[in-house]
């Protein structure tokens, strides 16, 4: 059953923006240790690549706070929900601490899809209730 869908779009410029203004303390403060690590290797590599990343990375937590019906608001936080990928490439959400004990306590599971074009990244999250069977 779903419980929650939640979509988001963010302006890769606006990002961009506070990069510059704030600099690294801004990822910090989004991104999770994973997520801050993957981050600067993009962004050494091809600095417009690491902008995009990090867009995706606030964009889909957006989505994912939207989808749980929290916000940002706790056990809801930036660095507690991580947006990592698959060996497939496939997006997927790892949450950490207390939000992941919510999430659990809750038998809800999260699906979520991530793009970004030049100008603007975009995500949509669908979570669920697992449906547990009673015993016959």
């Amino acid at each position: 059953m779903i419980v929650g869908i939640g979509t988001d779009i963010c302006d890769v410029r606006r990002v961009q923006a506070s990069l510059q203004r704030h600099g690294e303390r801004f990822a910090r403060k989004v991104l999770s240790a994973a997520e801050f690590s993957q981050w600067q290797a993009r962004s050494a590599r091809w600095p417009e690549r690491g902008v995009r990343y990090l867009a995706t990375r606030f964009s889909a937590k957006e989505a994912f706070s939207k989808a749980i019906g929290l916000g940002m608001r706790m056990p809801m936080t930036w660095r507690s929900c991580e947006i990592a990928n698959l060996p497939s490439g496939a997006p997927v959400i790892i949450l950490h601490g207390a939000l992941k004990g919510w999430f659990e306590a809750r038998a809800y599971t999260a699906h979520i899809s991530v793009t970004d074009e030049s100008d603007y990244a975009a995500s949509f999250c669908v979570v669920e209730a697992r449906q547990v069977l009673a015993n016959a």
